[in-house]
């Protein structure tokens, strides 16, 4: 029988669901990767069954949701020495403890062996046993866990308790109060269903949902968007028969706000600063009817070719891919520009966990030299008496009002074009900005500001 080769063996070693899981863990910790590119690699191995992919996904989000409050448990009873330990006797500690605390279809027995053999396949006897007295002794006195006090130290609380960076609980509960601040933390660690925006190209919004009753696929509508409907979960998504033919895509309601907001016509020409993955540039077509023509950039092939693949399956034929950069791009003016600016993400938190660990108030400060360099060529390229619709997926003012603000003052031939115009009242703020939060609005944290630039004057007559 052939030795089997180093790749082999370790393939080997983080073999099953859980030992993906603490693959997948280590990866996200170590590297700058992001969750969803490291999890969708290994769902596309083809190394797991549809049950075992099930519980990857489920353990991986759900130790990164919860992260902060399973430290503070394995330390409190690791003595502190959790925070020392090896990479991977902490995220086989945080796997096995988040099965123990949340999924109930999971024997406490299960998983606390599971974890065992994996430490002992990776690092031996003796950190196995370790692992095993320390879930055992927290199975043990699962009723008695104790968290901060909040009376002591609010923030250290609400970190804990909700899993969530310090610095980031600290800005919340200075902005909303406590209140609103618990509520925001618990909708970002709830799990997202999903949005579905109807092409209507193909099909009417009526006979869309006509064809998820045929198919018994339990949905709400949306209560913003009548061309959106909500699902909790939908498996195969990639096989189903509605989705290969282009009836729809799936986006969150809070990233078709702004293509709303900035009312594209028929037969306009409009830019798509940062289009890549392209839900954006398809959505402002469909509003187009296919007529006129969407200019969408992004650096890199390998994006422009998800706009691509994604505009096909649409039936979109208007798009203009254009491999640019967003900061210096030149071209014939347009009626509208869209910059969906890169931003910190802080209001996409349910569906991308990670993101509280991997950002810090430094990451803002440096984002808004970006913000602020797209908004100005936007400025540039836009026609006078056009429109720019900067947004965000972040619910930080430093990216937002605070980015627009300074833009205004910079630049009095452009004013605000109030959102209520455009879009319901339910998601404008006072200040006339489409603003969404996840735990008002049940989708992502969002914003959007539609400015307007004053058209040129009229040339004077000849004497």
């Amino acid at each position: 029988m052939p030795e089997a080769t180093p790749a082999a063996e370790w393939k080997s070693l983080y073999s099953g669901p859980r030992g993906t899981a603490v693959k997948v863990l280590n990866r996200v910790e170590r590297t700058d990767s992001y969750l969803d590119k490291v999890l969708d690699a290994e769902l596309r191995s083809g190394e797991l069954n549809d049950l075992d992919k099930g519980l990857l996904t489920e353990v991986v989000h759900g130790v990164l949701r919860w992260q902060n409050r399973l430290d503070w448990v394995l330390n409190g009873f690791s003595h502190g020495n959790f925070s020392k330990s090896e990479i991977n006797v902490k995220n086989i500690l945080r796997v096995s403890l988040y099965q123990i605390l949340f999924l109930e279809r999971v024997p406490h027995s299960a998983a606390v062996n599971e974890g065992v053999e994996f430490i002992k396949r990776i690092r031996g006897e003796k950190p196995a046993g370790l692992v095993n007295a320390v879930l055992r002794n927290i199975i043990r006195n699962i009723e008695g866990i104790r968290y901060p006090d909040p009376n002591e130290d609010l923030v250290q609380y609400l970190a804990v308790f909700y899993s969530h960076p310090h610095w980031m609980v600290k800005r919340w509960l200075d902005r909303y109060g406590r209140e609103a601040t618990e509520r925001l933390l618990m909708a970002n660690n709830e799990r997202p269903g999903m949005a579905l925006r109807v092409n209507r190209l193909k099909i009417s919004p009526a006979d869309f949902r006509a064809r998820l009753d045929a198919q018994q696929i339990p949905y709400t509508l949306s209560e913003i968007l009548p061309h959106f409907v909500r699902v909790k979960t939908l498996s195969g998504i990639a096989q189903m028969d509605l989705f290969r033919t282009g009836m729809f895509t799936i986006q969150d309601e809070s990233a078709a706000l702004p293509c709303q907001l900035l009312d594209p016509k028929p037969g306009q020409r409009i830019i798509d600063l940062c289009a890549a993955p392209g839900g954006k540039s398809t959505n402002i077509a469909e509003i187009m009817e296919n007529k006129g023509e969407v200019v969408a950039l992004d650096k890199y092939e390998a994006k422009l070719n998800l706009i691509r693949a994604s505009a096909e399956r649409l039936g979109v034929k208007i798009i203009d891919l254009r491999g640019a950069d967003a900061t210096v791009f030149e071209g014939p003016l347009a009626d509208r520009v869209l910059l969906d600016a890169p931003c910190s993400g802080l209001g996409t938190l349910a569906k991308k966990p990670d993101m509280k660990w991997k950002r810090d108030i430094g990451d803002i400060r440096k984002l808004n030299l970006t913000q602020e360099a797209l908004l100005e060529n936007a400025a540039r390229l836009v026609k006078p008496g056009g429109a720019i619709v900067y947004s965000t997926c972040t619910i930080e003012p430093e990216e937002n009002t605070g980015i627009i603000t300074a833009f205004l003052e910079r630049h009095p031939e452009f004013s605000l074009d109030r959102a209520e115009k455009y879009l319901p009242a339910a998601v404008v703020s006072p200040e006339g900005f489409v603003s969404t939060l996840p735990h008002v609005h049940f989708m992502d944290g969002s914003f959007a500001a539609r400015l307007v630039k004053a058209p040129d004057p009229p040339a004077s007559g000849q004497g």
